[in-house]
């Protein structure tokens, strides 16, 4: 995928938005709003790698105003992969409603964001709403009588999550997947614990293969995932994989590190739901990864980026706290900063990766938009594929 030529391709804030089964379903993109919004979105959606990438999720674009939607700009959105939620607000202005519902005929998926202002009238074609779980209220009854799949925006919380699931909200973005209430499937016994600590404790001083297979011996739900992901589409084997050393012989040395980092949060849920920690952590050690590429380091450094990522996430998925975490896995001292006080290069990365960064925070960080671009495209794409193939 390769990173537009310029420095002055737009910062784009990406959030995943999951169902109510715990699976990513779409991307909320937004650019900054401006006199210059029309340049932006033809320089993002001009980009050819953009829809491809987030296959087979869609793109859901967030507007303040749907007059910068010209038809050089929809020509680069395909109807059937890129939908618009727009600022409720929008609708006082002149034009604002009908512009709307020619979009809705035009066959573009609309969602109204925020409270109406009081006193306008809504269009029929707006029948989907998406609302800011910190800001905005929705009155009791009102969404069993629209058109979903309706948004809910911030949800921060297990507690905003099951509300909003009891308003008849459909779908769900916010951090809500870290509330400790959610994450991971519940404290772990001590043994399932130490079974963990001690496989992430081999992966990071590169032990010896036979080491791993025992200890995946021991725990059966890793070890049935771990089969299930080299018998998966991904790796489109020829004969059925039945054992783990076949695995290791396919998987390689260091795609086995890689992906048993990434099947520690593949353990399920008592419901038997997905694990939305998952995605996220995958998207976060390949951003790493690539932002680690982009600055020319080693493949063994590009390594310990990824391993940074992945793991900055352990002390939800294992309800416990990092320093007791980082202690046990004898991780290199720049790692372990970067995971305990995100300091150093790597734990700047992660800061970065954490949030929506502005462009002031990422030329403090030597990237430029372009180079932050590539390495978000990158990092959702794989964190999508991870997503359908644990």
């Amino acid at each position: 995928m390769a990173a537009p030529d310029n420095n002055s391709f737009p910062l784009v804030a990406i959030d995943p938005v999951a169902n109510g089964q715990n699976e990513w379903v779409a991307l909320c993109l937004r650019i900054e709003s401006g006199p210059e919004l029309g340049q932006r979105l033809q320089a993002l959606f001009g980009t050819p790698d953009l829809l491809a990438a987030i296959a087979p999720l869609d793109g859901l674009l967030m507007l303040d105003d749907p007059a910068v939607l010209t038809p050089p700009v929809l020509a680069l959105m395909p109807a059937n992969r890129i939908g618009f939620a727009v600022a409720a607000a929008s609708l006082a202005q002149d034009g604002v409603a009908r512009r709307l519902t020619e979009l809705h005929e035009l066959g573009y998926r609309l969602w109204l964001d925020g409270t109406p202002p009081a006193g306008v009238k809504v269009p029929p074609a707006l029948r989907t709403l998406a609302r800011d779980c910190t800001r905005d209220p929705v009155p009791a009854g009102r969404l069993a009588a629209l058109f979903g799949p309706h948004l809910a925006r911030r949800v921060d919380s297990a507690a905003v999550f099951a509300e909003c699931e009891m308003l008849g909200f459909d779908w769900f973005s916010g951090d809500y997947p870290c509330d400790p209430a959610l994450a991971g499937s519940g404290a772990p016994d001590g043994s399932s614990r130490r079974r963990i600590l001690s496989l992430l404790g081999l992966l990071s001083r590169d032990a010896d293969s036979r080491e791993i297979e025992q200890q995946l011996k021991q725990d059966a739900t890793l070890s049935y995932h771990l089969l299930k992901l080299v018998n998966s589409a991904a790796f489109a084997v020829s004969t059925q994989i039945t054992s783990f050393n076949q695995a290791i012989s396919l998987l390689g040395r260091r795609q086995l590190q890689r992906w048993l980092q990434l099947l520690l949060y593949a353990r399920q849920q008592a419901d038997g739901l997905p694990n939305l920690l998952l995605p996220l952590a995958a998207r976060r050690g390949a951003q790493l990864e690539a932002l680690c590429k982009q600055s020319g380091a080693e493949r063994d450094d590009c390594d310990l980026a990824f391993m940074t990522g992945v793991f900055s996430l352990l002390d939800r998925l294992l309800h416990m706290p990092m320093p007791d975490i980082v202690a046990e896995l004898h991780l290199p001292q720049h790692v372990s900063q970067a995971l305990l006080a995100r300091s150093g290069t790597l734990g700047r990365w992660l800061r970065l990766t954490e949030a929506h960064p502005s462009g002031e925070a990422l030329k403090e960080a030597g990237i430029d938009a372009a180079g932050w671009w590539n390495s978000q495209l990158n990092a959702y794409h794989w964190a999508i594929q991870v997503g359908r193939n644990v």
